[in-house]
């Protein structure tokens, strides 16, 4: 009827073009011979559009969209200049629940539900490298709360790192998110240095309390100058200057801030937790002593 479908190619020198076929305009708006058009049968090859259906002048869409075999309209829409994305889906959002519309249903398309898919696959991520990595450190302390201890530290990390974003007046995508896993790789590793020396000195035979000053005490420069050389090994990619350098800043901003903030917190909560660990630890193996390191004291008999 209006040519859409090709059904041949026609070539003229160097040429080619493609070969459709239509009415005429003024067989178009000809409801009779519309009516004779043929339409492809799978039982008796072709039959005629007025035999199935019958013609009649009104209006509808030019185009049927359908989604999951469902009909669709699709309304498409940018967030205004200064509005940030996730403000815009909110208004979006909070205009269609006041709308009347039974028997139909709202979902989002497009980039906000690649943001969505991103969303979830950053909170399955993060639950993962927290699994495995307290697998790690289990292995590698061979206890079960020494990696709690060290682990502990991580939540302080991720609202210093919010709160940098906020500061700076910038929003968690999908770069600042990555800026949060490397967040939590350096200060656990704060943690790491702290339990593991003071395993060394109490493996030594050094009390509790003086154990943890003193490996505190003695792991406190590697831990700051690390977080110096970081910190100033970031400061020019967080200035944002160059090609990209958008996505590169909201990195650093987020791992500058989040480790400066946290630093100090961090620094006294591995210790108190390690503290409260040991000290529970201890007492378990008072109350419920191991049967094969317990002495076993012979009564003596008097001849």
């Amino acid at each position: 009827m209006s040519g859409t479908d090709q059904i041949s190619t026609y070539k003229e020198g160097n040429e080619q073009y493609d070969v459709t076929m239509q009415l005429l305009p003024e067989q178009q708006r000809d409801a009779r011979i519309l009516a004779r058009l043929m339409i492809p049968s799978s039982k008796v090859g072709q039959v005629r559009l007025d035999n199935i259906a019958a013609l009649e002048r009104g209006y509808g869409p030019t185009v049927i969209d359908r989604y999951n075999r469902q009909f669709q309209v699709a309304l498409t829409a940018n967030n205004a200049a200064g509005v940030p994305f996730d403000s815009a889906v909110r208004e979006v959002s909070a205009a269609l629940e006041k709308l009347p519309h039974p028997g139909y249903s709202v979902k989002f398309t497009g980039t906000v539900k690649i943001l969505d898919e991103t969303t979830r696959s950053l909170i399955v991520a993060f639950l993962l490298a927290c699994i495995f990595m307290y697998m790690v450190l289990a292995a590698q302390f061979e206890s079960f709360l020494h990696p709690f201890t060290i682990m502990l530290s991580l939540p302080l990390s991720i609202p210093f790192a919010l709160l940098t974003l906020w500061a700076t007046n910038r929003t968690l995508n999908l770069w600042s998110a990555l800026g949060i896993f490397l967040l939590l790789g350096i200060v656990k590793k704060n943690g790491i240095l702290q339990v593991d020396y003071t395993n060394r000195l109490r493996a030594q035979g050094m009390p509790l309390r003086e154990a943890i000053l003193q490996a505190n005490h003695v792991r406190l420069r590697p831990i700051l100058m690390t977080t110096l050389a970081i910190v100033a090994g970031l400061i020019p990619t967080a200035l944002g200057i160059g090609a990209g350098a958008a996505q590169r800043s909201a990195i650093a901003a987020t791992i500058i801030g989040g480790q400066s903030l946290c630093l100090l917190l961090s620094l006294l909560i591995t210790p108190v937790a390690y503290s409260v660990f040991a000290e529970l630890g201890e007492r378990r193996k008072v109350e419920h002593p191991d049967p094969a390191t317990a002495e076993t004291v012979q009564p003596s008999v008097n001849g």
